[in-house]
């Protein structure tokens, strides 16, 4: 069996009998094929370290089989590097960022967010982003960063 992911724009196809293994998850496929921001956290899928998104929906890659990506876009951080970087900045500023472990899948459902959500409430943003977990921050800090995120891209659009 042959898989074919589009990883980032760039297509990639592998033979599962001859490349990968059949059991082979997402995450590690990722990072074998260059996408070191999915980073191995809890092993549970409870931390959203390794968050990226599949046909522009958040996935939590250490919960899915490679194989099953066949077909799929998958979008890494590294496949969003301008628009990640423009709201790490407001992260930064906010002093939200601490030791930065988080980040890359923070980062990944904040813009999956943006692009999915019109405005979405305090409400809407924390259940958006409850399965992110941080040790450094009570999330005060990450959640001001939004909101001033959403209100620039608000201001832009007009």
């Amino acid at each position: 069996m042959t898989i074919k992911v589009w990883l980032n724009g760039k297509e990639i196809e592998k033979d599962i009998e001859k490349d990968i293994e059949a059991d082979l998850l997402l995450l590690d496929f990722l990072r074998q094929n260059g996408c070191y921001s999915v980073k191995r956290g809890c092993e549970t899928s409870n931390c959203g370290l390794c968050t990226v998104l599949m046909n522009g929906t958040p996935v939590l890659s250490c919960n899915v089989l490679a194989a099953r990506a066949d077909g799929k876009n998958i979008t890494t951080i590294e496949g969003l590097q301008e628009e990640a970087e423009d709201f790490g900045r407001f992260l930064a500023d906010q002093g939200a960022e601490q030791c930065g472990y988080c980040s890359p899948g923070f980062i990944m459902n904040v813009l999956a967010m943006v692009h999915e959500l019109e405005d979405p409430t305090e409400t809407e943003i924390k259940e958006y982003l409850s399965g992110n977990l941080c040790r450094c921050t009570g999330y005060v800090g990450q959640l001001r960063a939004i909101k001033l995120y959403l209100s620039r891209k608000r201001e832009e659009s007009k």
